[in-house]
């Protein structure tokens, strides 16, 4: 059958057979389907969804578009972890030396940034010499002997999921769960994992800002994952302020090292990295309690365990050997830093979290076409989390900008996403529910 035919059926709402389905994507693969083609396919998927069956197929074919990897011989648990998307979500960074030095092994197929979300490549790009797309050989050996490797889609990783997710995050069909659904699922099938935890995110600042919708996802996922072979689970987390207290790529980076140092602890991204940790054990079978597993966890992070492991990650894939004792050495910094002041006393109550998500990009952060160049260097830092009370001149985060006009303007639209009252606001739980199988 004809790509357009394909297309034109899904735009009708007729569904599509696996066999359909699986020749659509070869051509992506091969490049028979045009990037127009693909983006009204996705496009028509957007709109009139995808039966259970065909996002299984999809999955599937996605996820054969390319090799699939065993590692069977590497002696510890498989196991991975993957966010559906938020701003200031850097989790995956710390979360993958932790789950390493509490023994499982890592290997974490990531993205880059995704709409107004950033990306955990995006950031590790902000690394001198990480190099995150390392031979097949570097990968394996590098969790092998480390316990994680944190990569990009090699061109033998599910290259179809490459080349949708890429049209994908310039055509505004980002928000479909079927397609979220297979682009999150076939890179996590093909990288050979025996359990994984999902990270669904809810809120303004994330793509789904209906908690019902949330679900929805979150139960798709996992009733594909699990009918696919792998264990797996969800916890639907709160996205309506910025996880970190900062966004952008280099910024985050430092705002991992110094988690990593024990510098964040009592935060809320704590207690959300912990608690998926403690998921993650449990889920692959190395703690059957999540409350001990969590204690493993915290282990892991206060002895330092999780920081070396970090630390040497980076240095198997190409970066420096020092990142974490001298993050301030590596990590290049915006030439104009500029606080935001909180321009009235009250509360912190609300925040427009999609919208700085949108200002990091607005900085150069991030990408309007898919052959964007980033500035690493760019974003905020310091933001105070919701529920903080300030003064009027308070200081409740800082501009990192290439310019002094784009400082100013980033000031002026920070202070603005920010809602301040006189009243303490009630605040989202951290974590809202479990989805299992």
């Amino acid at each position: 059958m004809l790509p357009q035919e394909t297309i034109r059926r899904k735009r009708n709402g007729q569904p599509l057979s696996r066999e359909e389905i699986a020749r659509f994507v070869a051509g992506i693969t091969d490049g028979s389907v045009s990037e127009g083609q693909v983006a009204a396919f996705a496009m028509a998927v957007c709109f009139n969804g995808m039966t259970r069956d065909e996002t299984v197929a999809l999955t599937l074919a996605m996820r054969d578009s390319g090799d699939v990897l065993d590692w069977s011989d590497i002696g510890r648990p498989i196991a991975d972890k993957h966010s559906t998307g938020g701003v200031g979500d850097n989790v995956s960074m710390m979360l993958a030396p932790i789950a390493a030095a509490c023994g499982l092994a890592v290997p974490m197929i990531s993205g880059r940034g995704l709409g107004h979300t950033g990306g955990t490549l995006d950031k590790l790009e902000s690394v001198p010499g990480y190099t995150i797309m390392p031979s097949a050989e570097r990968f394996r050996r590098t969790v092998q002997e480390v316990g994680c490797a944190i990569i990009g889609q090699t061109a033998d990783l599910a290259p179809a999921d490459k080349r949708i997710y890429a049209i994908r995050d310039v055509t505004a069909t980002v928000d479909s769960v079927p397609l979220i659904t297979a682009s999150i699922l076939s890179k996590k099938l093909a990288a050979g994992l025996q359990s994984l935890v999902l990270d669904v995110k809810v809120g303004n600042g994330a793509f789904m800002t209906d908690g019902a919708e949330a679900e929805t996802l979150a139960r798709a996922l996992v009733e594909v994952a699990n009918g696919a072979g792998v264990k797996t689970s969800a916890l639907i987390t709160d996205m309506n302020q910025p996880l970190a207290d900062a966004a952008g790529n280099a910024v985050e980076i430092a705002n991992c090292i110094a988690f990593l140092k024990g510098e964040k602890a009592g935060t809320r991204l704590e207690r959300i990295v912990l608690a998926f940790a403690a998921e993650m054990l449990v889920l692959s079978g190395l703690d059957t309690d999540p409350a001990v597993a969590e204690a493993r966890a915290g282990r892991a992070l206060a002895s330092g365990a999780a920081a070396e492991t970090f630390a040497r990650m980076v240095h198997a894939l190409g970066g420096p050997a020092d990142i974490v004792e001298k993050p301030e050495a590596y990590l290049v910094p915006a030439p104009f830093i500029r606080p935001v002041l909180a321009p009235e006393a009250g509360y912190l109550a609300s925040c427009d979290t999609r919208g700085v998500g949108l200002a990091v990009i607005e900085l150069g952060g991030g990408r309007t076409r898919p052959d964007d160049a980033i500035d690493h260097r760019v974003g905020f830092d310091r933001l105070l989390p919701l529920g903080t009370k300030v003064q009027k001149g308070d200081e409740i985060g800082r501009v990192h900008a290439a310019s002094e006009a784009e400082a100013a303007r980033a000031v002026a639209r920070l202070a603005g996403l920010y809602r301040i009252t006189p009243v303490a606001p009630a605040l989202s739980p951290d974590m809202l529910r479990r989805i299992s199988a």
